[in-house]
This record gives C-alpha cells, sequence and structure tokens, in this order.
C-alpha cells in the first residue's frame, strides 16, 4: 500500500508542479483567440467549456487502456507502478499538453499536418499513413471490445452481433453529428460514471486494507509468469496509463474547442494525470486480489475483460460491480466514437474537403466504416499486436514533433527529445524482435535497434539545424502566438 500511496502523490505532485514548468517553457498566451473563436464552423470548431473540455478529452484518451494495459501490466508485479508513474509525468502528459498545444497554435491541426510542418513534406505522407491505420483499428477494436463485454449483461437475445451494428450506429452518428449536439451532451454522464466507479474500487481497497504488493529490493524485478520481457513489453502492455500515441489523435479534437490556453494545461496534462491514476488503481487492485500465475491464468480463460468483471465484483459487489463494468464499458465507446470523428477530420484535411456540408462528411465516412466492418472479421489478438506497435510509433513522433517546435522557439527541446529518444528505441526494438515484425533474436534486435535508432535521431538532428537556418524572423513557425488572421496574412506574404 505505501508504494501504491506514494504512487498516487506523484502524480498528483506531476501535474501541481512539473506540469506548471512545461507549461512555462511552451509559452502559453492568455488572450490569444483559440481557433475554437477565429474558425467557428457550429461543426468541429465550436466553444465548449472547460470542464466539458476535460471530461470529453479525458474520455477520449482512456479507451480500455488505463484498464486493461495495467491489469495485463499487473503480470509484471510491483514494477509496473515505475512505467505508470514516471512514464505518465515525464512522457504522456508531456506529450498530451505539447501536441494539444502545438495543435491549438496551429488552427487546430492534425498530427500528421503537423508532421508535415515541422518535421518535412515526406512525414506528413508517413504520419498520415500511421494515424490512418492506428485511428482504423483503435476504432474497428473499440467496437467488438465493448460488444463482448455488454453481452454478458444483456439478455441472451441481444447477442455481441447486434450490439456490434448498435455501437456502429452510434459511431456513425458521432462522426458526423457536431461535437456539441452528441459527444457534447452525453459525455459528462460517462466520465461521471467513470470515475465514480472508479475511486468505489480505490475506497473498497482502503477499507477492505488491501495488501497492495511494495516496491523492495525482492520485488524490483519482472515477475511475469511467461517470462515476457520487461523491456520493451512492458512499455507496450500499459500504455494509455503513461504513454499512447493514440492521445495524439486526439487531443486536435479539443484544441479546436478550447475556449482559452488557460485551460490548457488542466484539460491536456490534467487529464492525461487522471489517467495515470486509473491505471494506479486498477492495477493496484489485480495485483491484490490474484499473484501473478492466478491472473495469467484469468486473462487465458478470458482475457482481460474477465479480470475486470471479478475485480469489480469482488471490490463492490453485484450491483456496484455491474456499475463499474458499465463504467469499464463507457471507456472503449468514448474512444472508439472519437477515433473515428478523428479519421474523418484528417482525411479531410489531408485532401482539403471542407466538412460544413454533412454531404462531404458523408463523402469520407461511408468508405471509412466499410472498411472497419471489413476488420472487425479479423482475428482481435493480430489487430491489438499491429495497434501496439502503431500506438507507440505514433507517441514517438508527436514528441520529435513537439521537439522540433521546441527547438526552433529556443525553448528546451529536452523535456521532449529524451522520452521521444527512448520510445524510438522501444519501438524499434519491438518490430525487430516480434513475430509480427522482423522475428529477430532479442540481444541482435536489442543492439540493431540501438544503431537504427541513433541514425534517425542524427538524421532528426541534422535536418532540424537545416530547417532553423533556412528561417527568418518573421516565418510562420516562430510566430504561432500571433493571430490566426496575422498567421495566414504571414503565409500569404511569404
Amino acid at each position: 500500500m505505501i508504494t501504491f500511496t506514494l504512487g498516487i502523490l506523484t502524480l498528483l505532485s506531476g501535474y501541481f508542479f512539473y506540469s506548471r514548468f512545461i507549461e512555462k517553457n511552451f509559452g502559453i498566451e492568455h488572450k490569444r483567440p483559440t481557433p475554437a473563436f477565429e474558425l467557428a464552423d457550429g461543426n468541429d470548431y465550436v466553444i465548449l467549456g472547460t470542464k466539458k473540455n476535460a471530461l470529453i478529452q479525458l474520455l477520449n484518451i482512456a479507451g480500455t487502456g488505463p484498464i486493461f494495459g495495467p491489469i495485463m501490466g499487473a503480470l509484471y508485479g510491483p514494477v509496473a507502478f515505475i512505467w505508470i508513474i514516471f512514464g505518465n509525468i515525464f512522457a504522456g502528459a508531456v506529450h498530451d499538453f505539447m501536441l494539444g498545444m502545438i495543435s491549438l497554435r496551429n488552427e487546430g491541426a492534425h498530427l500528421p499536418e503537423l508532421a508535415g510542418r515541422y518535421l518535412g513534406t515526406i512525414m506528413k505522407h508517413v504520419v498520415n499513413a500511421f494515424a490512418a491505420l492506428l485511428l482504423l483499428l483503435v476504432g474497428t477494436v473499440f467496437v467488438t471490445s465493448p460488444a463482448n463485454l455488454l453481452a454478458n449483461l444483456t439478455p441472451g437475445w441481444l447477442g455481441a452481433g447486434i450490439l456490434t451494428l448498435g455501437i456502429f450506429g452510434y459511431y456513425i452518428l458521432s462522426t458526423l453529428l457536431p461535437i456539441d449536439k452528441l459527444i457534447g451532451k452525453i459525455y459528462p454522464y460517462f466520465g461521471a460514471l467513470l470515475i465514480f466507479s472508479t475511486f468505489a474500487i480505490f475506497f473498497s481497497m482502503i477499507m477492505r486494507g488491501e495488501a497492495i504488493p511494495n516496491l523492495t529490493l525482492s520485488t524490483v524485478r519482472n515477475m511475469h509468469p511467461s517470462g515476457v520481457s520487461l523491456f520493451p513489453g512492458i512499455f507496450f502492455t500499459i500504455s494509455c496509463g503513461a504513454m499512447s500515441g493514440f492521445h495524439a489523435t486526439q487531443t486536435p479534437i479539443i484544441s479546436r474547442t478550447l475556449d482559452s490556453e488557460s485551460d490548457a494545461r488542466f484539460v491536456f496534462y490534467g487529464m492525461m494525470t487522471l489517467e495515470g491514476i486509473i491505471a494506479m488503481i486498477w492495477a493496484a487492485a489485480a495485483m491484490a486480489l490474484y499473484d501473478a500465475p492466478a491472473l495469467s491464468s484469468v486473462i487465458a480463460e478470458g482475457t482481460a475483460a474477465l479480470a475486470v468483471e471479478q475485480v469489480a465484483r469482488h471490490y463492490l459487489g453485484a450491483v456496484g460491480g455491474t456499475l463499474a463494468i458499465l463504467g469499464v464499458i463507457v471507456l472503449p465507446i468514448t474512444s472508439g466514437d472519437t477515433a473515428f470523428r478523428s479519421l474523418r477530420m484528417i482525411i479531410a484535411d489531408y485532401l482539403n474537403i471542407s466538412q460544413k456540408q454533412i454531404a462531404k462528411r458523408l463523402m469520407i465516412t461511408i468508405p471509412i466504416f466499410m472498411i472497419s466492418i471489413v476488420l472487425t472479421f479479423m482475428d482481435f489478438n493480430i489487430l491489438w499486436r499491429y495497434f501496439n506497435w502503431a500506438n507507440q510509433a505514433t507517441a514517438a513522433i508527436a514528441l520529435l514533433v513537439s521537439t522540433r517546435y521546441l527547438f526552433l522557439k529556443g525553448k528546451n527541446y529536452m523535456v521532449t527529445l529524451a522520452p521521444a529518444s527512448f520510445m524510438l528505441y522501444a519501438v524499434t526494438v519491438y518490430i525487430l524482435n516480434e513475430q509480427i515484425g522482423f522475428n529477430l533474436s532479442y540481444n541482435v534486435s536489442l543492439a540493431v535497434g540501438l544503431l537504427i535508432t541513433l541514425m534517425l535521431l542524427g538524421l532528426f538532428w541534422q535536418s532540424g539545424i537545416r530547417q532553423k537556418n533556412q528561417m527568418d524572423t518573421r516565418h510562420v513557425l516562430l510566430n504561432d502566438h500571433l493571430p490566426i488572421h496575422e498567421l495566414r496574412a504571414i503565409r500569404e506574404n511569404a
């Protein structure tokens, strides 16, 4: 319990102190009009209040990640707490804040467009393909996983097939309708359910005096019963609670609805902190209820969903456990809907298709869902493994975009370069070692991965110096603090 308690306090300290340093390093403009004001279109660019933006952001980025991931991460033992705590503070929350703010300063642009502006045209096309793949996989997986969870709570005639169709129907509406008409109205209720159910489990553990394993000299090791490597395994098993590239596809949605840059620290960094706390609670609950072999057997029997159900009912009883499970079901649904919405917006931006008219939104939305329906017939485990890699590769790219932004502006760029370098190495080793990649031996993957990572970082550094040397003081990327209409005038005169 000591490690768990200190971990929660450390996460909160990260928000109250380190986030202020990150905010100051970026340099927010309290009075600068946001895209929600200057580009209001009644659909994607809509002013929403701070609390509503925060809840939408939390549910957008959460998915099943901060619950399923930590439960599976509990197989590694208490060492999983280290990645959740420090990964969240120094990588994940920084990632979310930086991408949210850079998007806000670039008219709510999504990651592919930002990669094009800061890393070059080739990277725009590469990242666009990455983002499209990632969002398609997320949207598809987050149709089938909540449908299967719901099927366990509903009458037999209402099977997973019918529930899948119902979820698809909701996703289509949430992709097409203005953000304040559906998502903006129901998310506060979903958010309340999630927060209530998670903290109910937290207080139940406290009242029961559960024996949550502590980090000691004997437990700071890999306890995974299958011997899965700690590096890079744990960094892909636990993503959303610590760092996730999926978040880079979601924060631009809120950068188009934020009414002040002053809210960014709370909405972007703060909600990632809260997600880390949620991850800590579920990881602790799983460690307290099972030892690693028992948890492994439960997951093997019914995936992490069965462990979620058993944990919820153990701590909250039949009624409370059912509410907690509903709170878990909310997570993938509220990430799946915005995954498809974000994909529509990314494709629209890439092809320069205005989204004011519903006919043009349909032109993009219909093909997206046709492809997703086909993907539902694929093996879930294969989809998830590819998602894991694409997800963390996207996080590395997003952090490199953030690093380039800070470098060009003459700010402290080590705050993003350090986690970017680490995650770049992790995703390289992963794809070299895994069967879905090159299936090389572990030691060879470590060595070759290091060489590839250093080479990529060298190319990144050289291109950054070249880009900075080609800029004058009036370049649009150096003056993003100006109002949008002034930035557009600079682009026109460039």
